[in-house]
């Protein structure tokens, strides 16, 4: 399988407006990976194809989610618009043969996320959020925080995703809340410790 072979798909298969998203995922997702020590590849990679299924047919994507082994959840296989990102996976393992079980990962959790992410699960579900066609409101600060730390960047990313869902009215699957506590705990005792550094600092 070559990239070409992966371009053709993603070209038949999208619009041109989800085709430049996903090269704009690409680049951001390589970006990322260049200041947080990944692979930038595998980061461009998974950028590339973390919507391989976006614009698959409804029943297509229900069919190719209900196949996945990646703990899927009733929410997500209920919830049309968190579908793609799990038929995503399961497309790229099944017609491009990719076995890299983290890019598999990456594409399957960019939308919701998870508890125990990888660095590179991380990269693609913020290089996601804030690429370079990203337009909405606070688009600008989530840039911010994403170039900020990985902690921080996942934290708010995942506390305007939790937010948004709740005021939409719309379900919130296990894995999200699961991510979105592990990474509140994570920055709350990356806080603790600094102050904590600051306090010896001025003992000195």
């Amino acid at each position: 399988m070559t990239d070409d072979t992966i371009r053709g798909f993603l070209k038949d298969n999208l619009s041109r407006k989800r085709f430049i998203h996903s090269c704009n995922v690409a680049d951001m997702a390589a970006e990322l990976a260049l200041m947080y020590g990944e692979d930038p590849v595998r980061a461009r990679f998974a950028g590339l194809t973390h919507d391989i299924a976006k614009e698959l047919p409804r029943r297509k994507q229900k069919e190719l989610a209900s196949r996945s082994e990646l703990n899927v959840s009733a929410v997500e296989l209920e919830s049309p618009p968190l579908l793609h990102a799990i038929a995503g996976a399961q497309l790229l393992r099944e017609k491009f043969g990719i076995a890299d079980q983290e890019i598999l990962l990456a594409v399957r959790y960019h939308t919701v996320g998870a508890g125990g992410m990888s660095k590179l699960c991380q990269i693609i579900y913020l290089a996601d959020l804030v690429s370079a066609d990203r337009d909405y409101k606070d688009v600008k600060k989530m840039r911010k925080y994403a170039h900020t730390s990985l902690e921080k960047g996942m934290l708010e990313a995942l506390r305007f995703s939790v937010c948004d869902s709740a005021e939409k009215g719309n379900t919130i699957p296990p894995c999200t809340i699961e991510a979105y506590n592990e990474f509140a705990l994570l920055n709350k005792a990356l806080l603790n410790k600094a102050k904590g550094k600051k306090g010896e600092d001025t003992h000195e």
